[in-house]
């Protein structure tokens, strides 16, 4: 473990971090441009909630149920246009409650589907890093047929949960870096 964060911290001190920052709590006072999206848009009963900690993390926590065919909660950010074509992936900074996660992409926030790659948490502080070439793309769940993210534009990140049973979540967030 002590060696996987040697290596984020070489990987981070030599980038030019103002450009591949997407969201840093030092950074952050504000929940501006994150939303909860659940499946109470197609009639489910779960809920999603956001806050700010008093460290400035983001805190991502609720229930999901799959009464009334729901299952999912997602937490998104939306942000200006980017090119992430010098980069090949992205950190996130995360605390987990064991459960696995979802991180999910779009290279422009009206496509329909996201690049989607599954995680686990642990339970502790983690960085997670994953290659954009893992992102399969994705639409309610199912694979469409375009190619993995190839890593060229960026306007939407998210969160989400929906591993098909009844639990309770809680997902910190400090951090979401892009890396080469």
């Amino acid at each position: 473990m002590k060696i996987n964060v040697l290596m984020v911290l070489l990987i981070l001190l030599n980038q030019d971090t103002s450009s591949n920052i997407i969201f840093d709590y030092k950074d952050s006072k504000t929940l501006k441009n994150w939303f909860i999206l659940d499946d109470r848009v197609m009639g489910g009963l779960s809920r999603g909630n956001v806050k700010m900690s008093k460290t400035g993390n983001i805190i991502y926590y609720g229930d999901v149920t799959t009464e009334n065919n729901g299952g999912f909660s997602s937490l998104r950010y939306q942000f200006k246009p980017k090119d992430v074509s010098a980069f090949n992936k992205i950190a996130i900074r995360v605390k987990g409650d064991g459960i696995p996660y979802q991180f999910r992409i779009k290279s422009d926030k009206r496509q329909r589907y996201s690049y989607v790659s599954n995680f686990e948490t642990t339970g502790d502080w983690e960085t997670i890093i994953i290659p954009f070439k893992k992102f399969i793309p994705q639409f309610r769940g199912n694979k469409v047929n375009a190619p993995n993210y190839k890593g060229e534009k960026m306007e939407e990140i998210a969160f989400l949960i929906g591993n098909k049973t009844n639990e309770s979540f809680q997902l910190n967030i400090a951090s979401i870096m892009l890396i080469k």
